[in-house]
């Protein structure tokens, strides 16, 4: 079947992966040299002497072992310090053998000691692969969520979210970069560069989308349900055939799939009422907090409230794969946006969090 992943996700360095027998990641040295020209680790005018000749034998060889006293050696010390970064990635993947183990091992060892910049990028490589005989526009924007924060809006009854960066940058510069946010600057009126919501009109455009100006532009509604009100004081409400939630749900079931082994099911909710409410996680740091509140009692404000996205219902297909004394009840998940409209989803609360009958 063919590859039909929009272009704008092979940034990941996807191409210079391998899949292993289990279907996971494994690096070619192609895929450390992209690190290597990454702006945090590409050489730059005042680069030293020693850095230039630690690059460029890295370019040569990515997976050689580098001394302390090479590291040592560099005069700038973010230069320093972006190598020793770099190098504890690469050493790690590389003795778990794939992405997946190394990624799952960070936060199984505890406390993580890599920029969040790396893992969003190995989340990205690990998403590319699940999808990649996806044709839904959905589904591949829902993914964007694992690895990309996001700006939340409600406008109209609609939750709407759009790519952080991309938001913030078009509103500073007008989406034309340093030279916008100079004519900005200077009271100069600039053409307003448009974000798109995504929609059957424009879904094949995403799908062939470039990179440049126009990737990760594209807003994803996330509403599950709407209401009409009817005579007589009734309310119909009804569920969006094209829901963004729904996208997400099934990118996060294949997750789950791809590193535990165990099949889920996962549908958006939008009430828990269940007095044997036994298991939950949240799928960001906000909604963590805002349901162990609500597990444990405690009072949640009205405003606080709102910031909840959506509440998601995930069951085991087979229950021997769940805790025996949980066996049977549905384990709840929570999204929400923080007090300024963020979105940071953390996808490996599913691999730590989740109640299995035995280690993965």
């Amino acid at each position: 079947m063919p590859d039909t992943a929009p272009s704008v996700w092979n940034s990941c360095g996807f191409d210079h992966l391998r899949r292993n027998a289990r279907g996971w990641l494994e690096p070619s040295d192609d895929y450390w040299r992209l690190w290597l020209q990454r702006p945090e680790l590409a050489l730059v005018e005042e680069s030293c002497a020693a850095e230039h000749a630690l690059h460029e034998s890295l370019m040569l060889a990515p997976t050689r072992a580098v001394s302390p006293s090479e590291l040592g050696a560099l005069q700038d010390a973010d230069a320093r310090a972006n190598h020793q970064l770099f190098l504890k990635l690469r050493d790690a993947v590389l003795q778990a053998g794939s992405l997946e183990a190394a990624y799952a091992g960070f936060f199984r060892a505890g406390a993580i000691q890599l920029p969040p910049l790396f893992l969003d990028l190995m989340v990205q490589a690990i998403v590319r692969n699940l999808l990649a005989d996806e044709t839904d526009a959905w589904v591949w924007r829902a993914a964007e969520l694992l690895f990309r924060r996001q700006r939340v809006q409600v406008q109209e009854g609609r939750v709407l979210s759009g790519d952080a960066d991309v938001l913030d940058m078009l509103n500073e510069t007008a989406g034309l970069g340093g030279m916008g946010r100079l004519l900005l600057q200077s009271g100069a009126s600039l053409p307003v560069v448009q974000v798109e919501v995504l929609g059957d009109d424009n879904a094949a455009r995403y799908l062939q989308s470039c990179e440049g100006p126009g990737r990760f532009n594209f807003v994803l509604d996330l509403t599950h349900e709407v209401q009409q009100e009817l005579p007589h004081g009734l309310t119909l409400t009804m569920t969006r055939s094209r829901s963004g939630l729904k996208a997400l749900a099934a990118v996060l079931e294949r997750w789950v799939k791809h590193f535990l082994g165990v099949a889920v099911r996962i549908q958006p909710e939008a009430r828990v009422d269940d007095p044997s409410w036994r298991w939950h996680l949240g799928l960001d740091v906000e909604s963590t907090q805002l349901l162990n509140d609500l597990y444990q009692g405690n009072e949640v404000s009205a405003q606080r409230q709102q910031r909840l996205i959506s509440l998601f219902r995930l069951r085991f297909e087979n229950s021997a794969d769940m805790q025996a004394d949980l066996q049977g009840k549905p384990v709840y998940l929570g999204l929400a946006m923080t007090e300024q409209g963020l979105l940071k989803l953390k996808p490996q609360n599913l691999l730590i969090n989740l109640p299995l009958s035995a280690p993965a």
